[in-house]
Order: structure tokens, then C-alpha cells, then sequence
């Protein structure tokens, strides 16, 4: 007989290499729970999780670089950002503001073929055409090749910031020199990267003219509770964009995509970035990618290609039988388009486990 729902349990994160999902910061965990049914869709009635999601925002903007998101009263933060499901929904809304603002017939997004998937899903839902680029031989944006897809019809460029693949990110400021001259909005997917990116010296973020919106989800290496994904922009006018009314509600409008949301996911998203910005953030940034490091130079000294690691992501040439191999034992590993294996090294990802999978290939091989 099988157990009840009440009875079973989550699986667990010891053997699950590719996912960029973790275990919540215990604090996380906790302020999830105590606000599962609120519902940030309606502000005015849960004027609690409301004030929360307020504190989210400005923290996902001090995370992101996005000076004075929020007013002194925190009277404008809804204007600057809200609190999504994910990636996917933000990068959706970050296509349907583009598309609400911008002047053409056939709006089209430019981006390279490393950007995630999502944006082939807003394409399909906004009627938008995406134009995919080629990557350099890096896996970064080719920004000759963005140059080459803009025409009036243009209406957003969208960079990469901790690709899902190679965990690579795109040329940023000359993406953004090159959408302010054309006069074409710089949307930046920072979904996983964006909780590593302040600390590993790259130029990414609002701190980079021409970087109009920005994806960043909490519940990645930012610790919060699934779902908490984030949607930043730099000017009001982008969110404003996206405003419905709404006039049963106590509310009169709202700019998510979806009506109800989680207040779990906004609460335990101000839990974990008050725990953890900006020290220990940066502490799992060193840990994480001391790590990446460590385990790419043992798969080189197994003779294995592998892809060296920008963020804390590593790809490897792995066969295809020693992958199901592997994967038969228990381990949770995935594939880039290209055919290699993925290790994403999330918080829960130590040493030891990888010493365990790297025993395990030793003994399959």
C-alpha cells in the first residue's frame, strides 16, 4: 500500500547534481510556513505580506545593483519589481513589457541561442518573433551577431548572466552600449547567477547603463522557498506596462503575470536575504566556486573534457552508458544540449558528495 501524501517525503538533495533548486535557509523555511496563505496578489487585504514583498524587492534591488529602488515611504517599490513564480514568468514579463512599449508591427527579442528556454515559451504566448544569435566559441553572446539581428522591429536585447547550460554570462556592458545606441531595452536573465554575480567581478547588473530589467530568483543560491523568483526594472514605465486593472479586488490594478501568488515565496525570500546578504552570500560564492574548481581539475585527471567553469557549473564529457550508469545509482544528472553531463554546484552540493559520484565513476569506468 502506498503512503498517504501526509506520510511521504521530499526527496532528498545528497545525490542531486544538476538542479538549480536547494534546501531553503532554515529561517526561510520557517517564514514560508507562517505565511502560506497569503496571497501578495491582493495587496490591500494582506497588507502584511504586502509590506513584505516591499522589503523583498529592495533587497533584490540592493542584490542587483538598482540604486533608489525604493522611495523613502516604499510607496513606488511595486513600480520597480514584484515577487514571481520564477524565471520563466519574469523573463516572460520582461518580453510582454518590451512588447506592450515598443513601436512595431512584428515586435521581435534578440538573444543568443544560450538564452534559456523560457524566452522560446514567451515568444510562443506574446506572439513576439525571437531571433536567436550564435554564441562565441566561449558559449557567451556574440555581440557582432546581436548587431546583426536589430531592425526597427527590435524590441528587446536579452543578455545572459549565469547561462543554465555552462553557467557562462554574456558581454554585458557592450550589450548594453550597443541597446542604447540602437534605442532597444537590455533585459539581463540573471536567474541562477544573480546570487553569485555581486561577489565574482563581473559587470552585470543596474550598475551597468543600458540594463533596463533583470530576472533574479530567490529560490536558487539566493536560499528561499520554492516558488520566489524576481523581476526588477530600472524605470517605473516597465511595470507600468504590464498593469491590468483589477476592479473586484480592494486593489485596482496589479502587473503580475499571475492573479494569486505565494506568499510563502515572499516571505521566505526576505527571511533568507536578511540571513544571508551580503556575507554569506559570498561565502557560499567562494565555497561554491573553490569547489567547481576542484571537482573540474579531478574529472581532467580522469582524462574527461572538461568545460572550465566561469560560475559554479561544470560540464564534462561523459559516455552516454557511464551517464546511465550513474544515474542508476541514484545520482541526478542532466545533459547540456551539446551532450555533456551537468553538475551545478548548489548549496547543497559538498565535497563529500562529489567525492562519492567521483568514487562511483571510478568504479563504473
Amino acid at each position: 500500500m502506498q503512503p498517504s501524501a501526509a506520510e511521504r517525503r521530499p526527496q532528498s538533495f545528497d545525490r542531486v547534481l544538476s538542479s538549480m533548486c536547494t534546501e531553503p535557509h532554515p529561517a526561510a523555511r520557517r517564514a514560508a510556513e507562517r505565511f502560506l496563505a497569503s496571497n501578495p496578489g491582493d495587496p490591500a487585504t494582506y497588507e502584511t505580506i504586502a509590506e513584505l514583498e516591499r522589503e523583498a524587492v529592495g533587497a533584490l534591488a540592493e542584490v542587483t545593483g538598482l540604486a533608489d529602488a525604493v522611495g523613502g515611504d516604499g510607496s513606488d517599490v511595486t513600480a520597480h519589481g514584484y515577487l514571481t513564480s520564477g524565471g520563466t514568468e519574469s523573463n516572460i514579463q520582461a518580453v510582454r513589457s518590451a512588447r506592450e512599449r515598443v513601436d512595431a508591427a512584428d515586435p521581435a527579442v534578440v538573444a543568443p541561442d544560450s538564452a534559456h528556454f523560457s524566452f522560446h515559451k514567451a515568444a510562443s504566448v506574446l506572439d513576439v518573433e525571437l531571433r536567436t544569435v550564435p554564441t562565441d566559441a566561449d558559449g557567451r553572446a556574440d555581440v557582432d551577431a546581436v548587431t546583426a539581428a536589430l531592425d526597427a522591429d527590435a524590441a528587446l536585447i536579452v543578455a545572459v548572466a549565469g547561462s543554465t547550460e555552462y553557467g557562462r554570462v554574456d558581454p554585458i556592458p557592450a550589450l548594453a552600449d550597443l541597446a542604447v545606441d540602437a534605442g532597444v531595452p537590455l533585459h539581463v536573465d540573471a536567474a541562477w547567477g544573480g546570487f553569485h554575480l555581486p561577489f565574482s567581478g563581473h559587470d552585470w547588473g543596474f550598475a551597468v547603463d543600458g540594463v533596463e530589467t533583470v530576472t533574479i530568483d530567490p529560490h536558487k543560491v539566493g536560499r528561499a522557498a520554492v516558488p520566489a523568483g524576481g523581476l526588477l526594472a530600472r524605470d517605473p514605465a516597465a511595470l507600468d506596462a504590464l498593469t491590468v486593472d483589477t476592479p473586484y479586488l480592494e486593489t485596482a490594478s496589479q502587473a503580475s503575470l499571475t492573479g494569486t501568488r505565494s506568499g510563502a515565496g515572499v516571505a521566505s525570500a526576505v527571511a533568507a536575504t536578511d540571513a544571508l546578504w551580503p556575507d554569506g552570500y559570498r561565502a557560499e560564492y567562494e565555497r561554491a566556486s573553490d569547489l567547481a574548481a576542484w571537482f573540474a581539475d579531478e574529472l581532467r585527471g580522469r582524462g574527461l573534457g572538461v568545460v572550465d567553469p566561469e560560475l559554479p557549473l561544470v560540464a564534462f564529457d561523459l559516455p552516454r552508458a557511464t551517464f546511465e550508469a550513474v544515474r542508476e545509482r541514484g545520482w541526478r544528472l542532466s545533459r547540456t544540449g551539446a551532450g555533456e553531463a551537468r553538475v551545478v554546484v548548489m548549496p547543497h552540493v559538498s565535497r563529500e558528495s562529489l567525492s562519492a559520484f567521483l568514487a562511483d565513476l571510478d568504479d563504473l569506468r
